[in-house]
């Protein structure tokens, strides 16, 4: 089914988990094309883009998440945890998934469909969550690349799966094109800034809900 004009859509974007899928398709993302791609299908309430941000590597990443910022998205992110495993082993820990969880949870009475880019298998509860609020909701992950990056139940809970490949010509940023500030240090993150989408130009495109 074609999203309708009057539907209410949110974007809740895993960064890092996005970054993984697109690089293991071969492929970086194009923000602007993406954002510009949802917003010709429906009103576009929000845009979420989540990521945890190592501390020595702020600097080189403040330009993407400034950008992201001031072109239509809402960046939330939070600084990791470095700690040490039981095998003396440095870890770095940096999970947003209750930031993510807790917006979509607020939003969820005032939206009729979620977009939701991870493949991550705890946010199958959330899915669960706001279906029962009315809300439909379309995971987008690959099950193209070798393992599949999406957790199997969490592609069963959701209404529609919608593998990245489908939406790579859209949404992909051409080679030609000179980059936005490089993603590659952003690995997954609260300074929170809440900014409303801008509008964008009806275009044609392959995304359904």
């Amino acid at each position: 089914m074609t999203v309708s004009s009057a539907n209410r859509t949110a974007l809740f974007i895993d960064g890092a988990n996005l970054y993984s899928t697109a690089k293991a398709l071969g492929f970086d993302i194009d923000y602007k094309r993406l954002l510009k791609e949802f917003q010709s299908h429906g009103t576009l309430v929000r845009a979420f883009y989540y990521t945890a941000v190592i501390e020595d590597q702020e600097f080189s990443v403040r330009p993407l998440l400034d950008w992201l910022d001031y072109n239509g998205f809402t960046v939330v992110t939070k600084p990791t945890k470095e700690f040490i495993d039981a095998n003396g082993h440095r870890k770095v820990k940096g999970n947003m998934d209750i930031e993510l969880t807790v917006d979509a949870m607020e939003l969820a009475d005032r939206l009729d469909h979620i977009v939701l880019f991870s493949g991550d298998g705890h946010f199958r509860s959330l899915v669960e969550a706001v279906q029962r609020r009315g809300v439909r909701v379309t995971v987008v992950s690959t099950i193209s690349s070798q393992p599949p990056l999406i957790a199997d139940e969490l592609r069963r809970q959701a209404d529609v799966f919608t593998d990245l490949t489908d939406l790579q010509s859209y949404i992909a940023r051409s080679p030609l094109e000179r980059p936005t500030p490089r993603e590659a240090s952003l690995h997954s993150t609260h300074n929170v800034h809440r900014r409303t989408p801008l509008k964008g130009d009806p275009t044609p495109g392959p995304f359904k809900g």
